[in-house]
């Protein structure tokens, strides 16, 4: 029996060993050891990404607290081509939406080099400026617009970082107004709360009891805003929150790294793996991109790129552009010039276009250039440029991997989940321009 005893439990400990080895390979410790270590809480979970519906641990304005009507509103309206009602010219009415320049396929950012609203024709890489307006007529930006994914992680929005009040502006009240967007931080809300906003205004977006109850919303602004009044209930700003609790939600919860962090280890390859250990190792990608999101909403650095006006393929813009000048043009302070924020990393690899100038064309380039440490924008200050920019002396090899971790792993291949299967008002989206809409196959 004593000899019985000891098969069986040889038997379960050998088989133990046996799933253990299974479960947790060599490489597979050594870069969860690696991930315990960067991370601020000392485990590797703390980079798994809050489900979209995990409303308790998704970052959110306490003024605009999330609940799934709010969120399914937004939605629609992010991609509502009903709202685009003031255009430069009135035969554009109705042409274009948000998702417009935040495809959910090309990791919510635009398919070309710049993003084109008002004034474009045309749909993802095929958009371009119609004839029909002069340059400096449509609605472009002098940067390439940030990725909208994992959006909750970035406390305040845009480049420059000039949205909102709270956090790292919180002290810089003083400077509101000096730029007339950044009025819009008075009214309290935070970064995202407040840039959706303003959006609306500029991407020439019209909300008002009128255009709801013609694009048949009325009812959904009900029950999502029982507490604004009447006359306030159908406005830009209840649009806008609606907007920015939808978008608080694209969580790309399904990359292969997020499923590698919860166990499934055969997610990512071996040589993504590697990459994963240089992104938190060597190459000290974790440096700056820290958080879950891999993006930092604290800090700005300047490392040297190129302006959009550079690529000689943007519109409207110039080496004067104050959006070239980063957080510097907020704050007016001359060691914040040409520092920008830094971005998430997940699905970047979706479009050819990197950096606030779309300065480079695929992940590779990027990696190339800060493994080279060598700035290209003769026009920032050596001294601005930060201290984590500088040659990493990385091999092919391991250039190749980071690669692949960046492209692979880091890649939610069903962000499209996050578009709605209709808008309320029935037409085309989210674009409704006639060429748009042979290209999406719309019937009307």
């Amino acid at each position: 029996m004593r000899t019985l005893i000891l098969l069986i439990f040889t038997i379960l400990i050998s088989s133990s060993s046996c799933t253990s080895d299974k479960l947790n390979s060599p490489l597979d410790n050594e870069l969860q050891k690696i991930l315990r270590q960067t991370s601020p809480t000392g485990n590797s979970d703390y980079y798994i990404l809050p489900q979209s519906d995990d409303y308790s641990n998704i970052h959110q304005d306490p003024r605009n607290p999330l609940n799934e009507g709010k969120i399914e509103l937004g939605k629609m309206l992010f991609f509502e081509t009903g709202l685009a009602l003031s255009p430069q010219y009135e035969f554009s009415e109705g042409f274009y939406s948000c998702a417009t320049c935040h495809l959910p396929d090309r990791g919510f950012m635009p398919a070309r080099v710049q993003g084109i609203a008002d004034g474009g024709i045309g749909f993802g890489e095929d958009r371009d400026r119609t004839i029909l307006y002069e340059e400096d007529e449509i609605d472009v930006q002098g940067a390439r617009p940030l990725s909208l994914i994992n959006i909750s992680f970035s406390t305040n929005t845009s480049w420059s970082g000039m949205f909102g009040g709270n956090d790292i502006n919180a002290d810089t009240e003083s400077i509101w107004g000096n730029i007339e967007a950044t009025e819009i931080n008075h009214l309290g809300y935070y970064g995202l709360e407040s840039q959706s906003i303003e959006s609306l205004h500029l991407h020439r977006q019209v909300v008002n009891e009128s255009v709801v109850d013609e694009l048949n919303y009325r009812e959904v602004f009900d029950a999502c805003f029982p507490d604004f009044e009447e006359e306030d209930r159908y406005s830009a700003e209840t649009a806008a929150l609606a907007i920015a609790a939808y978008l608080r939600t694209l969580s790309p919860t399904e990359a292969p790294f997020q499923r590698w962090l919860k166990g499934e280890e055969d997610a990512i390859s071996t040589e993504e793996k590697e990459g994963a250990k240089l992104f938190f190792g060597k190459a000290g990608c974790f440096r700056c991109h820290s958080s879950p999101a891999l993006n930092n909403p604290d800090n700005f650095y300047a490392i040297g790129v190129r302006d959009l006006y550079e690529t000689g393929e943007a519109y409207n813009t110039d080496a004067n552009d104050f959006r070239n000048f980063g957080r510097g043009f907020f704050t007016e302070n001359e060691a914040d010039m040409f520092k920008f924020k830094v971005p998430q990393l997940y699905n970047m690899g979706t479009t050819p276009f990197f950096f606030h100038g779309s300065s480079k064309n695929s992940m590779r380039e990027v990696i190339e250039y800060f493994n080279q440490g060598i700035p290209e924008n003769s026009r920032v200050p050596a001294e601005n440029i930060a201290a984590q920019f500088h040659p990493l002396n990385l091999t092919t090899e391991e250039i190749d991997n980071l690669t692949l971790f960046m492209e692979n792993s880091l890649y939610d291949q069903n962000m499209s989940r996050y578009a709605p299967e209709w808008i309320l008002s029935g037409q085309c989206f989210p674009n409704n321009d006639p060429a748009s809409k042979v290209q999406l196959g719309c019937e009307n």
